[in-house]
């Protein structure tokens, strides 16, 4: 699985508007819904469903970065979308360091290899100091897509 097989293009937000952790949660699902990706009656009930999540355990691992994630009867196929916050956001990360890009997944709930498939996809590049840097200095979604076609590149030379 590829970054671009699951992040929504059209999906990508930077910078985000939302100063606050839920506000970014809504931002980027509402994103997804005037993408196409998912259906814009469900936006509000996506949304809470990844900030109750959250609060389960925040997915803010650290290092600035944060996978709030959920699995729904609400989508067919894995969507991810990606927000870059330059001032960051307070996600309660591992680290308690402000976060400032954030990958949001909605996964199939009846397919949940899919969904681990993605976040391991997720994990595999956010683990990498380098692309978390030059993302966290994207300006534009154009930016952020180069970075995942870069990504991409460089895993399937491994």
């Amino acid at each position: 699985m590829k970054l671009r097989d699951i992040v929504v293009e059209k999906a990508i937000v930077a910078p985000l508007k939302s100063t606050k952790r839920d506000d970014a949660i809504k931002e980027l699902v509402d994103t997804l819904a005037k993408a196409g990706a998912v259906d814009a009656s469900l936006v509000d009930e996506l949304a809470k469903a990844v900030i109750k999540r959250e609060k389960k355990g925040s997915t803010g691992f650290g290092h600035g970065v944060a996978a709030p994630h959920v699995k729904t009867l609400d989508v067919q196929r894995v969507h991810a979308a990606v927000g870059i916050a330059p001032a960051g956001l307070e996600f309660q990360a591992l680290d308690r360091q402000p976060v400032h890009v954030v990958f949001l997944l909605l996964s199939p709930e009846e397919r949940p290899e899919e969904h681990i498939d993605a976040m391991e996809c997720i994990f595999g590049v956010l683990t990498q100091d380098r692309f978390r840097r030059f993302l966290r200095q994207a300006k534009s979604p154009a930016d952020v897509w180069g970075l995942l076609e870069e990504a991409d590149s460089a895993s399937e030379g491994s």
